[in-house]
């Protein structure tokens, strides 16, 4: 009986994320309504908070999945060397983070926890950036006076703070990957 209960658990789950796959396809993240969710799932809406806490949790799940699969991209590609190089390779996953700003802002708020039995998968992919970047750094045209873990912080952190701006109508007018070149030409590129 338990497995029965769990594997109709589990199917009605995966129901509910193809759902919200399917509404984010047509209308983007934030517009997506538990309502329509639930209406393409073929289920009452109380079977949807019985599989999430809420919307944003929802969003944590499908969200994390999306930037894996951007992390998996970039992964895949030749290990870049030169600043240009790496934001080309971190090109796809800064485009998710910045195409809409609800989108960054859920991401930013999931970015870490406060207690171990709080981590998501949202903090486990911005770890996993770092990490990405971090084994980039070790083959890469970068300055040497600083690890390469502090360098890889550092490029994680410019990009939050290049995306932050590009949200701001007070310095809308750099681009994104123009900004975060600057940045991670000051901090990566040895002194001659």
């Amino acid at each position: 009986m338990q497995k029965t209960i769990q594997k109709r658990t589990l199917k009605t789950r995966a129901r509910l994320i193809a759902a919200s796959e399917e509404v984010i396809q047509r209308c983007g993240y934030e517009a997506l309504r538990v309502e329509e969710v639930v209406q393409a799932a073929g289920v009452a809406k109380g079977t949807f908070f019985a599989h999430f806490r809420d919307k944003d949790a929802l969003m944590e799940i499908l969200m994390a999945a999306k930037l894996n699969t951007c992390l998996d991209q970039a992964e895949a590609g030749r290990p870049p060397k030169t600043v240009s190089e790496i934001i080309a390779a971190l090109e796809p996953v800064h485009s998710f983070m910045t195409s809409e700003r609800y989108v960054f802002d859920l991401l930013i708020r999931y970015s870490g926890a406060t207690a171990i039995s709080e981590i998501g998968p949202i903090a486990y992919c911005f770890e996993r950036y770092f990490r990405v970047v971090m084994m980039w750094l070790d083959d890469a045209q970068v300055r040497t006076d600083v690890s390469t873990d502090l360098l890889a912080e550092g490029v994680q952190a410019f990009a939050i703070q290049a995306m932050s701006l590009k949200f701001c109508a007070l310095h809308s007018a750099q681009t994104f990957t123009g900004r975060l070149e600057v940045y991670l030409d000051a901090w990566l590129t040895p002194a001659t």
